[in-house]
């Protein structure tokens, strides 16, 4: 669990990076302007990161799902060998998927307006402004979106109906309570990142998408990597009782 936490931790480290600085830059008039090489590797990245994500908490299911079910082989199951092994792929996924992505959308041939209507480089902000037919790629976005987002989705639900099976089978309320903390802060950034995730890049375009769109990229760009940390970490009992007697501290003061 601590190694795929660790994975997690990283990738949101990157993700942040990859969207946080420019999206600070836009605050200053001459900071709104960007190239279209870096807008090209900021849509690769964000990308690579999004798809990662997307997988790596599917893999966190599963590891839970053999924690809670199946416990007696957990530890030969989930080997350091099989989690490195998971990792790799869901990585490796995000920079296939990416790399296609990006290559169709930069292949158009784009017009003499330049001002995307979002804070990063997405696809739709920026498909907009090309000049010829663009269905293949807004079709390919959504496929590649639809697989990328309810593969895992549906991966994690069948994970959690069984662990919800075997929480209504337990007789003790501790061992209940243990397993609710144990997944709770797992379901948390699952019910961040696709929420907002879902209803921005698998809804129907309407008049008011791209304001709403940009609120919730905001939220998996920024707050999902904000609160994972707490989520988390909260977890922790010593981090808690820490937690707890900085407050305690700042109360007496």
């Amino acid at each position: 669990m601590y190694f795929l936490l660790r994975n997690l931790s990283i990738q949101e480290v990157i993700f942040t990076t990859v969207t946080v600085p420019k999206l600070l830059a836009t605050f200053q008039p001459l900071g709104r302007r960007i190239s279209l090489t870096a807008c090209a590797a900021q849509m690769f990245f964000f990308s690579v990161l999004g798809v990662t994500e997307c997988f790596l908490l599917g893999v966190m299911a599963c590891d839970r799902y053999i924690a809670i079910c199946d416990p007696l082989r957990y530890v030969s199951i989930m080997t350091m060998q099989t989690c490195v092994l998971l990792v790799t792929v869901t990585w490796f996924s995000g920079f296939l998927v990416a790399f296609e992505l990006v290559l169709l959308t930069f292949s158009l041939t784009y017009c003499a307006d330049d001002k995307i209507n979002h804070f990063f480089c997405d696809f739709s902000p920026v498909l907009k402004l090309a000049c010829g037919d663009t269905s293949i790629n807004v079709i390919s976005l959504f496929v590649v979106s639809v697989f990328m987002m309810l593969l895992p989705f549906l991966l994690i639900l069948y994970s959690y109906i069984n662990i919800l099976s075997t929480i209504l089978q337990m007789k003790s309320s501790v061992g209940r309570c243990k397993v609710f903390s144990t997944c709770g802060s797992h379901l948390v950034s699952v019910a961040l990142l696709y929420g907002s995730g879902m209803v921005v890049y698998l809804r129907t375009p309407t008049g008011d998408s791209e304001s709403s769109g940009k609120l919730l990229s905001l939220l998996y760009c920024v707050g999902t990597p904000l609160l994972n940390p707490l989520i988390y970490s909260l977890r922790n009992q010593e981090v808690k009782r820490g937690l707890w007697s900085l407050i305690r501290r700042k109360l007496i003061e």
